[in-house]
């Protein structure tokens, strides 16, 4: 007595599933410039360690009790391997009814499925492809009724956020419940020209309120990452976004219980950059490269940033130092001076929160004259806006190191610094700090002197120059009111020897912290 037969039949149902919609249905798909689902699957993976789940779910064709044909769910998921590293992974299969959802009882992908929950119960990170619009209008007529929004919920698409890394790739037309997915993650990433996300699309909107646009206007990644900061990055192809995801997930521990990879350096930690001497202008008001001087200073070519292309006054990224990751906040003098604006704070605020949650030092590198400014600036409240990022950065556990490089001031400035640590703060010779700049804290301190003054520009200069000479980091130092003023040239060696003596800090303070991870 043997089983061949119905082993069979479970390699015939395979194969059917193997063929996703078909081949008439694939070919459009690849004519779009986009890959399958399972395509992309084994891009991101380690060769050879996809282990699939749920792949005989589907809608069976029977002709007189015998099986004919299986229509795929259109979501493949499963087990894999990332550097070795166990991850859950999962997708929409476009070529299949556009992707939307299933009507199951469980779920294999999306919120609420299986997928979710073994990222979950296995405490492992979690890849979403999202290449779907969620549910339709057609299922009421399925179902016979109408149901409340949320029956496959978002529950544990937030409990994932305090637990383990969530990365969403979004591959093709995100709207709906896979958009809202997209961005319940810990980082995102989208393709130029075959990806738009948005609540709901081009006919939706036409209909409710008579705008016409197209995928690309609506939800494309000039709007969604670069104005919106709806999704994190953009690159130009699929191979490129699956490149991406392995790199972000190689800086992020497995989840909260464990620390961030680290890897052998052959970067000295005593290396002293001469371009540092030179790098910030004598005159202070002349910008200078920000990106550069975050490169000479962190591991080579281990600079992995975050949102380059929205709220581009402070620079977020992921780096290394001594082969131990880091996350690097820089303000930016080449973009409003480097002045905190509210898509900025929106940006550090994040940022703040997902090295918080997996364990990841910060340093700050500051040059920050405050809070925008100005009426636009009031009207976008970037007030409430800046004010939430210091709230953030006041409340992380995890170390910081902040490096004034020229600018700290006001509550932006605050915001920088280790309050409720060991307020560790070293400074460039450039460096200046205070309440207030001191040319908009004379036009306000001393407004009545200026406007009796018979020449109130040369006594604003006077007072401006006597203020500055208070101003030297030096005489901070001698008051021991920064605990450093450093030849810049030893950046490098003084940020590596005490992040290395923090690691038992980090190692004795595991686990999740008391809120509830990354806010979205």
């Amino acid at each position: 007595m043997s089983w061949k037969a119905e082993a069979d039949e479970i390699k015939l149902r395979y194969e059917w599933a193997d063929g996703l919609g078909g081949e008439a249905s694939v070919a459009r798909h690849h004519e779009q410039g986009r890959l399958t689902v399972r395509e992309r699957i084994a891009g991101v993976l380690d060769p050879g360690t996809f282990q699939e789940v749920g792949k005989l779910t589907g809608s069976a064709v029977y002709e007189q009790g015998r099986l004919k044909q299986v229509l795929p769910a259109p979501y493949v998921m499963g087990l894999g391997a990332l550097d070795g590293r166990p991850v859950a992974i999962g997708g929409e299969d476009f070529t299949i009814r556009g992707g939307t959802a299933w009507g199951g009882q469980r779920r294999k992908g999306g919120q609420g499925g299986f997928v979710e929950d073994l990222a979950f119960q296995y405490r492992i990170p979690l890849i979403n492809l999202i290449d779907g619009a969620g549910g339709s209008v057609t299922s009421a007529q399925k179902r016979g009724y109408t149901v409340f929004p949320g029956i496959h919920g978002f529950e544990r698409s937030v409990q994932l956020l305090g637990i383990v890394p969530v990365v969403s790739a979004v591959l093709g037309t995100a709207a709906g419940g896979p958009a809202g997915r997209a961005i319940l993650s810990h980082w995102s990433v989208m393709v130029k020209g075959t990806s738009q996300i948005f609540a709901a699309g081009p006919p939706v909107v036409e209909r409710s309120l008579g705008e016409k646009l197209t995928k690309e206007e609506l939800g494309g990644p000039h709007i969604a990452v670069d104005v919106a900061g709806t999704v994190d990055n953009a690159v130009s192809n699929e191979a490129e976004c699956f490149a991406a995801i392995r790199r972000f997930l190689s800086y992020l521990p497995q989840n909260v219980w464990a620390l961030p990879p680290r890897t052998a350096c052959n970067d000295p930690i005593d290396r002293r950059e001469e371009a540092l001497l030179s790098i910030v202008p004598r005159e202070r008001r002349q910008p200078y490269n920000m990106r550069r001087l975050m490169a000479l200073i962190a591991d080579r070519d281990s600079l992995f940033e975050i949102q380059p292309t929205f709220g581009k006054s402070v620079i977020t990224s992921l780096a290394r130092m001594d082969g131990k990751v880091v996350g690097i906040v820089a303000n930016n003098p080449m973009v409003l001076g480097g002045a905190m604006d509210v898509k900025s704070a929106r940006k550090q605020t994040h940022f703040v929160e997902l090295c918080d949650t997996f364990h990841i030092p910060l340093i700050f590198l500051v040059d920050v004259p405050g809070f925008m400014v100005g009426s636009a600036a009031e009207a976008a409240a970037t007030l409430r806006e800046g004010m939430r990022s210091v709230y953030v950065g006041l409340q992380v556990t995890v170390p910081v190191l902040t490096v004034v490089i020229r600018k700290c001031y006001g509550m932006a400035g605050m915001g920088t610094t280790d309050k409720n640590g060991v307020d560790f703060k070293i400074a460039w010779p450039s460096a200046e700090w205070g309440s207030l700049p001191v040319e908009g804290g004379v036009a306000a301190a001393y407004r009545r002197e200026l406007a009796s003054a018979p020449d109130p520009v040369k006594r604003q200069n006077e007072i401006e120059a006597q203020l500055r000479r208070y101003a030297s980091p030096l005489l901070t130092a001698e008051a021991f009111a920064v605990e450093d003023v450093i030849d810049p040239r030893d950046t490098r060696p003084y940020l590596c020897r005490f992040l290395n003596a923090a690691q038992g800090r980090l190692e004795t303070s595991l686990g999740p912290k008391l809120r509830s991870g990354v806010r979205p």
